[in-house]
């Protein structure tokens, strides 16, 4: 793009709520903002509100472009606008490049946005996080040591060099600084070499050599070649120095754009000289809140700036290129590292990469961030382990009798719904991982589905050493019937009950807001789960109005399936002759008494019944439980095909509920 290079971006005016001010007049910001608007829909058209007011501007490759303002001046609106974030129903304007509508995948393909937050995976090296950003987002047609070769240059113009194999880290892990970490997330964004660059408040939260140091890199960026445009809350009188142009907004409205050494003229022809020694930017900033506190104060600035920008305005001409010219041209300088971008939208693929690359990256990548913090599986490892030695010393070797398929009915009830709760501790990855989805996403790093398959497959090794370890803890303990086979499928119905429970609190991750709310809506869900799972209360005896509870309650299909696993043997007996009567007054009585009740029992049903009797078997206890509508293996398809179902309806929810669009 060399000197045709312009962004030109229209911010224009309601007609209503332009009537009675004067006509904005272009800003020779060298990309114009040629009058866009953006607004806040309500039902009623007559309460719709302007965030953006007739803002007009251009922004140039080779300088910083800022954009300042109070809190809710409508700086981050216009970024947003700019960057294609908003709704195109919530905005009426026009951005164009070099003359041309520049929107949709084209837009994407030569730009980036880089967010306020640092949202990075913590264990992963600044050289892996830049690394993987590559194998996404440039194409799969790039060698890998070509690759290498533009993380390595991007490395070192970021200045990241000393800290480039050390983690990010976290609250609980050390790592890089935190100018270094806004760095990396700048260097995410930006791996693909883009022509266009926008930053919400790239120096927010940042000491003030960290801003600096990081706006020099902003400013290194923009000399190699593309347009940065920032918002910016109140910078230092060093970053001043170094802003190309500035564009102050109160209300939606522009109050001064130019370079920041047109403020002193600026303000002192307004009748508010700026004293000497002080920061210019501050002192506008401090002006500009003064103003809004008065009832016309700001709009009064506005009128202000826009009759000086009409007297002061310099005329330049600027041969633009076509786009598409344009483009080509900025790849043979070494921009969009991906190759080039024609002028069509339709030709601009939407993912740089097949859907099965983006799966082993994603695989490759989880897999690293979480193998460097193994004391999260250890926890969950102990907890579960924990849990087995309680309930295997509880009910250890429990016998044939009818005390026993109680106890046994009870071991396999707070088993299975244990499972249920143990995969609690999958809530907040996804609620923690959500921002940095969003904003990979956003660009267009992957599918959608490539993350719900890349989860699925990452989560589930993990689950197979947890049921295994429960099984072995518990199943010889309790002396659980069957031998080999037995166990194998008590193993197999663990497995599938965390599956599917892992499933299901994935799927609650991408829908509540918060962790805790998270924690609240599971512990609450899976109650009603053991409730009506058949262990309280038969499905015979469950009122007609609740019984569709008791066919999505998760913990009903693996407690059957373990109660046929363990009752499913008719030759099996549980109660034999006066057995029969324990949990009744006779169980209190003598022997002989017993006996001689069995005899007379025996007498009226004509029968020979002796103390040797078997009374109840395994098949007897399951009709009791009324389990007899699903085999043991449907049972155990049936909880495996929730655990499908829930990923399902989660990538159904990232598919509708995160496109990552302000209205």
């Amino acid at each position: 793009m060399a000197t045709s290079g312009h962004i030109v971006v229209d911010v224009g005016t309601h007609e209503d709520a332009s009537a009675g001010q004067p006509p904005v007049a272009p800003v020779p910001l060298a990309s114009l903002l040629s009058r866009a608007r953006a607004s806040t829909d309500s039902p009623s058209p007559s309460t719709t509100r302007a965030l953006l007011n007739g803002i007009s501007g251009e922004a140039r490759e080779g300088e910083l472009f800022a954009v300042m303002g109070a809190s809710g001046s409508g700086k981050s609106t216009l970024v947003d606008a700019l960057a294609g974030r908003i709704e195109r129903e919530s905005l009426r304007g026009t951005v164009t490049l070099n003359g041309e509508p520049l929107h949709g995948r084209r837009l994407r393909a030569i730009s980036a946005y880089v967010m306020q937050d640092d949202l990075l995976y913590p264990m992963l090296t600044v050289r892996e996080t830049l690394m993987y950003a590559a194998e996404f987002r440039l194409s799969r047609a790039l060698s890998p040591a070509r690759k290498r070769e533009r993380v390595d240059a991007l490395i070192d113009q970021l200045g990241l060099t000393s800290a480039a194999d050390t983690v990010i880290g976290d609250e609980g892990h050390r790592g890089v600084s935190g100018g270094e970490r806004r760095r990396v997330s700048i260097g995410t964004d930006i791996i693909h070499d883009p022509i266009l660059l926008f930053l919400d408040e790239p120096t927010s939260g940042l000491d003030s050599a960290s801003a600096f140091m990081v706006v020099q890199v902003l400013l290194d960026i923009a000399r190699s070649g593309s347009v940065v445009v920032m918002t910016i809350h109140q910078p230092s009188a060093r970053i001043l120095g170094i802003l190309g142009r500035l564009l102050l907004l109160s209300r939606g409205r522009t109050v001064y754009a130019g370079t920041p050494a047109g403020l002193m003229p600026f303000f002192h022809e307004f009748g508010k000289p700026i004293p000497e020694n002080e920061n210019p930017a501050e002192f506008a900033l401090d002006t500009i809140r003064e103003l809004e506190r008065q009832p016309d104060g700001a709009a009064q600035l506005a009128d202000f700036n826009a009759r000086w920008q009409a007297d002061h305005r310099i005329i330049e001409t600027v041969n633009a290129m076509p786009l598409e010219v344009a483009i080509s041209e900025s790849v043979c300088r070494g921009k969009l590292v991906a190759g080039t971008v024609t002028g069509t939208a339709s030709s601009v693929p939407t993912y740089a990469n097949p859907l099965t690359v983006e799966v082993w990256v994603l695989i490759k990548r989880s897999f690293t961030n979480t193998r460097r913090m193994p004391e999260l599986f250890g926890m969950r490892l102990g907890t579960i382990m924990l849990t087995g030695l309680i309930l295997a010393t509880i009910f250890l070797r429990l016998d044939d009798t009818p005390k026993g398929v109680q106890e046994r009915l009870g071991f396999f009830a707070m088993g299975m719904s244990t499972m249920f709760y143990v995969c609690a501790d999958a809530l907040p990855v996804f609620v923690q991982e959500r921002h940095i989805y969003l904003r990979e996403t956003a660009h267009n790093s992957y599918r959608r589905l490539s993350y719900v398959l890349a989860n699925s497959v990452v989560s589930f090794p993990p689950l197979v050493i947890l049921s295994l370890a429960f099984a072995v803890t518990t199943f010889f303990a309790v002396g659980l019937a069957g031998g080999g086979a037995s166990f194998a499928f008590f193993a197999l119905i663990i497995l599938a009950s965390l599956w599917a429970g892992s499933g299901f609190v994935t799927f609650l991750s991408a829908v509540v807001p918060h962790v805790m709310v998270g924690y609240t809506v599971v512990v609450a869900i899976l109650a009603y789960f053991l409730l009506f799972s058949g262990f309280f209360i038969n499905r015979d005896r469950i009122p007609n109005y609740w019984i569709w509870f008791h066919y999505i309650s998760l913990v009903k299909y693996p407690y059957q399936a373990v109660l046929q696993n363990e009752f499913g043997d008719a030759s099996r007996c549980f109660a034999r002759g006066v057995q029969m009567f324990e949990g009744t007054p006779i169980a209190g009585m003598t022997e002989a008494v017993k006996l001689k009740v069995l005899g007379a029992i025996s007498a009226t049903l004509g029968t020979n019944m002796t103390a040797a009797t078997c009374v109840v078997t395994g098949a007897d206890v399951l009709r009791q439980q009324a389990v007899t509508d699903l085999g043991k293996w449907m049972c155990l398809l049936v909880t495996a095909a929730f655990g499908f179902f829930f990923r399902a309806l989660f990538y159904v929810v990232l598919l509708v509920g995160s496109k990552n669009k302000r209205k």
